[in-house]
């Protein structure tokens, strides 16, 4: 699934060839692509001809184009294999084409939006106060975001009582960090994947923030992680960072610190890279004896 680099490129992507066109017509060609509006494909392409797209928004994973005059926004889930193209009209229709938008203007393009695997789609809601889609209102500012608060997230992790990797991966304290950049970071920061929370003192966490915007900041640099054709910029271009990958994938290649092969371990239906020489497991106390003096 897309993390946050990626969908920061696809969000400059939309940001240049999308935001301030108006929008002529909708053509929704597979139910599943506008499943989350519930009112379904008719509603949804009623409710977008005409309005006028304000500039592309994310937060963390989460991408949304806001509708100017109105207090909505068309939020696009990605899942798995979901694209957001910029295509010139004449262009052949996509194998898993799902959405069509067309513009009211002359510029040639349209928006489509392509999933191979139908997880993702596009849906319409509702703006909170601070202008993100109702159904995201819980998600934590993600740390490239100038209004993220470090002290803020150093306290929340010292009171989650969880190990460092699940709780990089709980949106609701920091979003935007997926798998992939999760283990990057730690790999930097040499923190085993179970380290406790509760243990963290602040320049620890500090370095280690620290290191997660300098992974995310080179991956946008290249366009973000490719591993297969299913994660594209609106160009149809792949990312290169995975040929700068330290950790994720490497299993049995040598660390690029001190060349011990890289393991790989099953990781809450995922799977986590690490070297076990610079990222040593934390160890683990003895149970306490009972109160008949056994343990």
């Amino acid at each position: 699934m897309p993390e946050l680099p990626e969908v920061e490129v696809v969000r400059r992507g939309l940001e240049r060839w999308v935001s301030h066109r108006t929008v002529a017509d909708v053509e929704v060609l597979h139910p599943r692509a506008v499943r989350r509006h519930v009112a379904g494909a008719d509603d949804f392409a009623h409710r977008l001809k005409g309005h006028h797209i304000a500039a592309a928004a994310r937060r963390g994973k989460y991408l949304w184009l806001p509708l100017e005059e109105t207090n909505q926004s068309v939020l696009a889930h990605l899942g798995m294999s979901g694209q957001l193209l910029v295509q010139p009209h004449e262009a052949p229709d996509e194998k898993h084409l799902r959405i069509r938008v067309r513009f009211a203007d002359s510029l040639g393009t349209e928006l489509r939006f392509v999933d191979q695997r139908t997880f993702g789609g596009l849906s319409l809601h509702d703006n909170t106060p601070d202008g993100l889609p109702d159904v995201i209102a819980h998600i934590a500012r993600d740390p490239l975001d100038p209004l993220f608060d470090d002290e803020a997230f150093h306290q929340a992790l010292r009171r989650k009582r969880t190990t460092i990797k699940r709780a990089l991966l709980d949106q609701s304290l920091i979003s935007g960090v997926g798998n992939i950049y999760a283990d990057e970071a730690l790999w930097r920061a040499r923190l085993h994947y179970e380290r406790p929370t509760t243990g963290f003192t602040r320049p620890r966490t500090a370095e280690l923030l620290g290191h997660i915007r300098d992974v995310m900041n080179a991956a946008l640099a290249v366009g973000g992680t490719s591993f297969d054709s299913l994660y594209v910029n609106v160009n149809g271009e792949s990312g290169y960072f995975e040929r700068s990958l330290d950790a994720y994938g490497r299993e049995g290649m040598p660390c690029r610190r001190c060349a011990t092969p890289m393991r790989r371990r099953p990781w809450m239906n995922r799977s986590s890279y690490y070297c076990p020489k610079c990222q040593p497991a934390p160890r683990t106390r003895a149970a306490a004896p009972g109160p008949s003096g056994r343990g």
